[in-house]
């Protein structure tokens, strides 16, 4: 048997002992519920919000359209299905699954759109005054004729921190068609996988800084028209693995041409790369048929991995009309290291400029002369010669040539090393509708300062059909219109 024995003054002592005990452990559960509770509070709002579900499968329809007003979409996922065809879908944004109009300004922050049907363009900004902001967002397309950012009719679209993945033909990630636009675009990756789909394909004003983009198969970069693309410290890498059309026999990365098709406005055409890198996987770097174009180099990093490819092709190809569809380029360097061949045909020319400390390691037109060339050597740049080289015209000083054991044939005559040399440019002929952006090797200004913004240098933008009109028609010359080459 057990006995408790105990005295009052130890009894009151044991009581109060015990009640403390009591207390203590209420107050432990009490912390721990309140613990459990801030703790579940800390977890909730740690969960990710929910994000709102837009889907769209009519043909030609829209999962998001805004029209002369103004909205805004955060965490959404935007998913676009149904088809369209031709025209209606390229011109005026049929089918796209986002899409903003008459004026329109449309702010998309952290969104997801997924299209998979043909002319299904992702995100459309249609006619002078709209305008789409895009950021921290996804974009994949699946199909032909389909986009991830395209404006057409004097639009806007500014992208920011975008991905973009388009794998169909005739694709470009950032894409325009007939009236143009402007698009400017910040950071981001831009990929393209199908044939004829390069990263870019601009009849507009296309400023981008700062991004990768990369063609699998495609161009990196087709300007058409009195169009312009302006890239900053980007990377850009084209593949060329497949064509579309056969009006050209060479493969390249970049593209500048006219058509002829009525999509872009005739006129001089701007190409501007500074800093970055820009790496070509087959062909030429640089391939320009049927208009006058400004290409302004400064500062990038330029690898051609074809060995047998050249630096620049100004040609004649499948555009325009035989005899007078040759390329009439502007090439100028800034600080800006080149390497490989130069060729110009008998209907093409070129006025290459190097300055700020530029070295040209290559030749021009080494099989003989063809199209008239003009080569100006500023004072601390030098061309040096791979190869035996023949131009119309030549302006340097005493230093600026190194002949390498090549002859370089000026007109008539042999140059001869460590003497100086006064030329003339060639005279450029352009078209009444000449003078887009970018004509001085300069990147065109940015709206709000005094730079385009509407209808750009695309072709006349064209009116939306209101019921069941039907889009203006194409000139057709002989009854089709020509192909183009990434075909857009």
């Amino acid at each position: 048997m057990f006995t408790f024995v105990t005295t009052r003054k130890g009894f009151f002592a044991l009581a109060t002992s015990m009640a403390a005990m009591l207390a203590g452990c209420a107050a432990e559960g009490q912390d721990d519920a309140a613990r459990t509770e801030a703790e579940g509070s800390a977890a909730a709002s740690a969960e990710p919000s929910a994000r709102e579900s837009i889907t769209d499968d009519s043909n030609g329809g829209h999962a998001i359209a805004v029209s002369a007003t103004t909205a805004d979409y955060a965490s959404v996922d935007v998913t676009k299905t149904g088809d369209d065809d031709g025209d209606e879908a390229d011109f005026y944004g049929t089918n796209a699954a986002v899409y903003a109009e008459e004026g329109a300004t449309l702010n998309l922050d952290d969104i997801t759109v997924t299209t998979n049907g043909a002319h299904a363009n992702a995100v459309f900004s249609y006619g002078e005054g709209s305008t789409i902001n895009i950021s921290n967002s996804t974009i994949e397309t699946s199909s032909n004729n389909s986009g991830a950012i395209m404006v057409t009719g004097g639009g806007t679209l500014i992208a920011s921190n975008v991905t973009a993945h388009t794998v169909g033909n005739s694709s470009a990630p950032i894409r325009s068609d007939r009236g143009g636009g402007l698009q400017q675009v910040t950071g981001g990756s831009f990929t393209s996988d199908g044939m004829g789909s390069p990263v870019i394909y601009s009849t507009a004003d296309v400023q981008v800084t700062g991004a990768s983009l990369e063609s699998t198969s495609a161009q990196g970069v087709v300007v058409e028209g009195k169009n312009s693309v302006a890239l900053t410290d980007c990377d850009l890498v084209a593949s060329n693995t497949s064509k579309n059309s056969d009006k050209s026999d060479w493969y390249q990365a970049v593209m500048i041409y006219q058509s002829m098709s009525g999509d872009a406005a005739e006129g001089a055409a701007s190409f501007l790369a500074k800093g970055g890198t820009i790496t070509n996987a087959h062909g030429d770097v640089f391939f320009v048929n049927n208009t006058v174009c400004t290409i302004g180099l400064e500062g990038v990093s330029i690898t051609n991995e074809d060995a047998g490819g050249n630096f620049l092709r100004a040609a004649a190809a499948g555009w325009g009309n035989e005899g007078s569809n040759g390329g009439q380029v502007t090439l100028k360097a800034r600080g800006q290291q080149l390497d490989g061949a130069m060729l110009v045909d008998e209907v093409s020319n070129l006025n290459l400029y190097l300055s700020e400390g530029s070295t040209f390691v290559g030749s021009i037109n080494p099989d003989g002369a063809a199209g008239e060339v003009y080569v100006e050597v500023e004072d601390g740049s030098t061309w040096e010669l791979a190869a035996d080289s023949y131009i119309t015209s030549l302006t340097c000083g005493d230093a600026a040539i190194k002949l390498n054991g090549f002859v370089l044939t000026v007109g008539e005559a042999a140059y001869e090393e460590g003497t100086t040399s006064e030329g003339e440019p060639i005279e450029v002929q352009v078209s009444e509708s000449t003078g887009g952006p970018g004509g001085n090797g300069e990147p065109p200004e940015k709206p709000g300062e005094g730079g385009p913004g509407g209808p750009g240098q695309g072709g006349e933008p064209p009116e939306k059909p209101s019921g069941n009109g039907e889009p203006p028609e194409k000139p057709s010359g002989d009854g089709e219109p020509p192909e183009k080459p990434a075909g857009e």
